[in-house]
């Protein structure tokens, strides 16, 4: 049986660049609560994606419910069904309404006329995706929501680093949630930061991220425990240190995964989009079962077989899953449904060998024969 070939994994430093990272903790002793790692990793993060405010948080997830809980804001929030549990259990979870807009055919984004058509009275935001890094229309929801007068809040996940003309991703909207989960570009093994326009809202977070403690005998919030700890920012200062180096690893195998894919009939790849730098952060393929013969799952189910563990990325979409039974109607959605039936996310990763991608898509040739 070969090596198991999974759907990610995780970039690392070597191990002696982390134990001298975090050798000085032994010493200090301060494991948490914002200590000295953590200021480096925000100082580092903000010159890296070039943004003026950031904060740093246990995951990508508490990011979303906290910048929530920061705005203040009652109603509903316009989003994607076709993205990961996060984006929507967040908007539930803080007692908002999720309302979902359908995604484009070509990026998998949410769709800016879609999205005006949804907004009414009790819209407070449009909290999009940037769905496997690629760029919403940010121009287009942003002129959306300055007309109605609502917030823009991006799930920012999947786009760490991604640039649009030369743009960071983390500067649009009212704020940007990244994740450093173990699975992403760029990790801390777990964890996530918050990016934001108003320099007034970080004081804020800070407090939301830390009990709602505002000094040494004053609690004025009810909030909650999102601090990253020492070991997980010392992880991310060395692994930024070779960001780019892992970037560029990521690009060699995408470009041969889009050589021999995009020689198959019936088989959607997505592409760079124009003047955007990407992070080559997934490889989505869209598998048309009438031009190209078999279906997705039939690939899905080839692959396993040779220990090659693709992902259904995103299947079942949010509206059909069974906790929000009864609340949503997939139909209502009708891009976001037919691709989540026919898109797998292929094996991408930085140390991934050629000769994995071609044995890969051999695989995948081989099942329409």
């Amino acid at each position: 049986m070969s090596e198991i070939i999974n759907v990610t994994r995780s970039s690392i430093p070597e191990f002696e660049e982390y134990c001298n990272e975090i050798r000085e903790l032994w010493d200090s002793r301060w494991l948490t609560n914002m200590g000295v790692k953590h200021r480096e990793l925000e100082a580092e993060l903000k010159k890296y994606l070039n943004t003026p405010n950031l904060t740093l948080v246990t995951n990508g997830h508490l990011a979303l419910e906290n910048m929530l809980e920061a705005f203040d804001i009652h109603g509903e929030v316009i989003t994607t069904p076709f993205t990961f549990a996060s984006t929507t259990h967040a908007i539930v979870r803080k007692g908002l309404t999720p309302v979902f807009a359908d995604i484009k055919p070509d990026d998998y984004t949410l769709d800016p006329e879609k999205i005006e058509e949804l907004v009414d009275e009790d819209t407070c935001a449009i909290m999009p995706v940037h769905v496997y890094g690629n760029l919403c229309d940010v121009d287009a929801i942003q002129e959306i929501a300055d007309r109605h007068g609502i917030k823009v809040i991006y799930d920012a996940a999947h786009a760490f680093g991604v640039k649009k003309d030369g743009v960071s991703s983390a500067t649009f909207g009212d704020a940007s949630m990244f994740s450093f989960h173990a699975t992403k570009v760029f990790n801390t093994i777990e964890g996530g930061a918050i990016c934001f326009k108003d320099p007034e809202l970080k004081c804020l977070l800070d407090q939301w991220k830390n009990f709602g403690i505002t000094g040494v005998e004053s609690v004025e919030f009810v909030g909650g425990n999102a601090k990253m700890n020492e070991f997980a920012a010392a992880m991310g200062l060395c692994n930024l240190r070779h960001l780019d180096e892992e970037i560029a690893k990521r690009k060699a195998v995408a470009e041969r995964y889009w050589e021999r894919l995009d020689a198959m009939p019936g088989v959607k790849i997505c592409l760079p989009q124009p003047g955007v730098t990407p992070n080559y952060a997934y490889l989505p393929a869209v598998f048309e079962e009438r031009s190209f013969g078999v279906t997705r799952d039939e690939v899905y189910a080839a692959l396993m077989v040779h220990n090659i563990h693709p992902r259904k990325y995103f299947y079942p979409l949010i509206s059909d899953y069974e906790c929000y039974a009864g609340r949503f109607n997939s139909c209502d959605t009708p891009i976001a449904k037919r691709v989540a039936k026919r898109v797998l996310t292929l094996p991408m990763y930085a140390d991934l060998a050629l000769e994995d991608v071609d044995r890969i898509c051999d695989i995948i040739a081989n099942v329409r024969k």
